[in-house]
């Protein structure tokens, strides 16, 4: 109960920040990034743009991957708006697309840029059923599948890039506390949901599935590094509740009296935000 309501009031822990610290403040006194590179997924809105904005701020270069690119450009044009001489890259990429999460990696590898840090933060909460060109429910395709496998095809880069640069790579993996919602056979269900056998579609249930999944990949993938005295680690965070884009399908009176009534305990993005950084920092 007290560690609750420390959370809650957000006094500082054993680094000295709390839950109410923000990205910027848990960065003003970290390292100078301009020998860093981050690819973060997501970065358009919300969570990521801001985690990408104060990234840059620090020096950090920037690869914004997104579906959207007129929505990546603004982004890009916004940090640039506060710090002209971030070097941001923009490129195409649709995580629901296994074909196009294998093209944007061939881009990236063309451009013979090291590789520090993966955030993959991008997010989708489905409503209505619906499935990937690759046979797969959406809100698993895009949530797991498309991040799964651009982890994979970038780890080789990532341990390359830690062994020639001597600092430590770094994977984050955003999920969510709700993983723990989800029950049951995950693969059953998977399949039920991508062949739209189940009568009604349970949109939470997904995305449930979904972060669990992260997490069981996290805990995979940060084992097979250690098998292979790899200096890369990989962690997953659920960084605090915050109201972003990822509820937009579900705005409404409903949504806003649930925010309304829970606003005393939810985070602000910069805080979110500081979360997901911090796990680079430290």
């Amino acid at each position: 109960m007290l560690e609750t309501l420390r959370y809650l009031v957000g006094s500082a822990g054993a680094s000295g920040y709390g839950s109410k610290s923000t990205a910027e403040q848990v960065t003003e006194n970290c390292r100078d990034l301009h020998s860093i590179t981050a690819i973060i997924t997501g970065a358009t809105s919300g969570i990521g743009a801001e985690t990408a904005r104060v990234l840059a701020k620090r020096g950090a270069r920037l690869v914004l991957p997104a579906r959207n690119l007129k929505a990546a450009e603004d982004a890009r044009a916004r940090i640039l708006s506060e710090n002209p001489d971030a070097d941001i890259i923009v490129m195409g990429l649709d995580l629901s697309s296994l074909n196009s999460v294998r093209n944007f990696v061939s881009e990236f590898e063309s451009l013979n840029l090291p590789l520090n840090l993966l955030i993959n933060n991008a997010g989708k909460f489905a409503l209505e059923p619906a499935v990937s060109e690759d046979g797969i429910e959406m809100t698993f395709a895009t949530n797991y599948l498309g991040h799964f496998l651009l982890t994979k095809l970038l780890l080789k880069k990532m341990i390359e890039t830690a062994k020639t640069s001597g600092l430590q790579g770094r994977i984050v993996n955003v999920s969510s506390s709700i993983y723990k919602w989800f029950s049951g056979d995950m693969i059953r269900y998977l399949c039920e949901i991508s062949r739209n056998k189940l009568r009604d579609f349970d949109p939470t249930r997904a995305y449930a599935l979904s972060k669990l999944a992260i997490v069981l990949h996290t805990k995979e993938v940060a084992q097979r590094l250690k098998q292979m005295e790899a200096n890369v680690t990989v962690n997953c965070v659920h960084p605090g509740v915050v109201r972003t884009r990822l509820t937009r399908e579900r705005e409404g009176m409903v949504t806003d009296i649930a925010f309304f009534l829970t606003s005393k305990l939810l985070k602000t993005i910069p805080q979110v935000a500081a979360a997901i950084i911090s796990i680079y920092i430290v």
